[in-house]
């Protein structure tokens, strides 16, 4: 077991391959011309397998790869087969530009459930968001996972005077097909110019949705970052990731790893511990995961304390820019 001084078991691992993507998403990357980690600096497959296999000793029992962008990793098939060998759950958090190259492999290495990004359904303002033309595409692929059985979660970044207007017909999404969406309240990052007036919270998406839906809430994971709800009649469902408005820090269970091998406790840590380095020299691991892990603050990394999420100052945030950090 993993365990932190809050007696918290942590057995979820997030796992970035690159800071590299393929889109521009101005919360996620600071700049349009991003200057992305040199590929000596990233971890190489065996190296990812190696440490893996370390956490998932210690009771590690699901990983979720992420970027940048996974998908764009020339070798991501192959990190991808080598965790496949390790007993635990492999999920993936992509884009979906680069889906329909990969999906033969997702499902041989027995992965079943596709988180999506995905922050409009206009093609028009998709391209605003992300400074690219590839609405069209992931829209194909996402249809084609779904086609194929995969569980696919659509995660929306929900930013006032931006997308707010959108909650509806993502909810409308939901009669129709078997998606779970999730909308995730806008965060503070190195370099993404976040404001609390930017934040569109979860009182304000749901107060959106019941006055056209009724809204069935569901049984949920003690460890879920938010409340699932159902529309009664609708094939899929939404929920609502409330870290600004009503963090859910109590039952965390999640550690992340960046691209170059540095562990967080917490998307929101100042510290990271440098496993890369340590794997390379040839030390254990494990006294650093759980030095790491006893750092771990009760919520939100210890930076946020109890300012309202309206009065937090964004720029005096010490951290990475969310593409450093993985998704």
């Amino acid at each position: 077991m993993i365990l932190d001084t809050y007696d918290r078991n942590h057995t979820y691992l997030r796992i970035s391959l690159t800071d590299l993507c393929n889109l521009r998403c101005f919360y996620c990357m600071p700049d349009e011309n991003y200057d992305f980690m040199p590929t000596r600096h990233l971890m190489q497959p065996a190296e990812i397998e190696a440490i893996a296999a370390v956490f998932v000793g210690l009771g590690v029992t699901k990983i979720r790869l992420t970027g940048g962008e996974p998908l764009a990793r020339r070798d991501f098939d192959d990190i991808l087969m080598r965790l496949s060998l390790l007993p635990v759950e492999l999920t993936l958090t992509t884009n979906a530009t680069l889906l329909h190259r990969h999906l033969d492999t997702l499902q041989l290495a027995g992965v079943r459930s596709l988180n999506i990004s995905l922050d409009t359904l206009s093609a028009e303002r998709f391209f605003q968001l992300t400074r690219r033309d590839k609405f069209s595409q992931t829209m194909r692929n996402i249809r084609t996972a779904i086609d194929r059985g995969f569980h696919v979660k659509i995660n929306t970044v929900v930013m006032n005077g931006v997308n707010a207007d959108e909650v509806l017909g993502f909810v409308a999404w939901t009669k129709d097909d078997p998606i779970d969406v999730r909308f995730i309240e806008f965060m503070p990052f190195e370099g993404n110019r976040w404001t609390g007036d930017q934040v569109f919270p979860k009182q304000e998406i749901m107060n959106l949705i019941t006055e056209q839906y009724h809204a069935v809430p569901l049984r949920h994971d003690p460890h879920a970052t938010s409340q699932p709800y159902q529309v009664p009649g609708h094939q899929g469902t939404f929920a609502i990731i409330s870290t600004m408005s009503a963090p859910f820090c109590s039952g965390c269970n999640r550690m992340r790893l960046t691209a170059d091998g540095k562990m967080k406790n917490c998307l929101f840590s100042k510290t990271e511990s440098d496993l890369l380095s340590a794997l390379r020299s040839g030390k254990p691991l494990e006294q650093f995961i759980r030095k790491n892990i006893l750092g771990k603050a009760e919520r939100l990394g210890g930076q946020f304390g109890d300012i309202p999420f309206k009065d937090l100052p964004g720029d005096k945030l010490v951290n990475r820019s969310m593409i450093s950090i993985g998704g």
